[in-house]
């Protein structure tokens, strides 16, 4: 019977697998995409074996999982602070070009704006940094964000906006 009701769960999962892709895509997962799923598949087959008797609705009880694994993942990446890199390109695309700044001042700086990255919303944030890091279009970044290309105009008008008022009113 345990090999029967693993094989079913095998069959449901192989039928929801693009599901699952989809779903965690839609939710900003773009290169984890086809890990997240494993791991959703993983989680589903460890409570079966643990729980020791058949999963009432194993469908729902695999969406459940997946909602909760990308909640985890939304965490550590509001978490997980931009590259250095991505900060020094966001910074020099904002910065004003005839200055000269010495090595203190734009670490300064640095500091400052990784900070400000940090406090703006997640989709404003991973706009930005797939405009200036990633160079990708409108269109291209709405196409992985699953928005329109007006609504990601809005997140970098909105995101350049705050930076440059919060570094305009520091002095530097």
């Amino acid at each position: 019977m345990a090999e029967q009701a693993k094989r079913g769960l095998a069959r449901m999962f192989a039928e929801q697998r693009p599901v699952l892709r989809g779903f965690f895509v839609r939710r900003g997962a773009h290169e984890e995409a086809e890990d997240m799923v494993q791991e959703t598949y993983l989680r589903l087959l460890r409570a079966h074996q643990s729980q020791g008797e058949a999963i009432a609705n194993p469908e729902a009880y695999l969406f459940t999982v997946a909602l909760n694994l990308a909640r985890e993942q939304a965490v550590r990446r509001r978490r997980t602070p931009l590259p250095i890199e991505d900060v020094e390109h966001i910074t020099s695309l904002l910065a004003d070009e005839d200055s000269v700044e010495d090595a203190t001042a734009r670490d300064q700086r640095r500091t400052r704006l990784q900070a400000l990255l940090g406090t703006l919303p997640e989709h404003t944030r991973a706009v930005l940094v797939m405009q200036y890091r990633d160079g990708l279009s409108y269109k291209q970044i709405a196409e992985r964000m699953g928005v329109s290309s007006h609504m990601v105009k809005k997140h970098v008008t909105r995101g350049l906006s705050v930076c440059r008022q919060a570094l305009a009113g520091d002095a530097w």
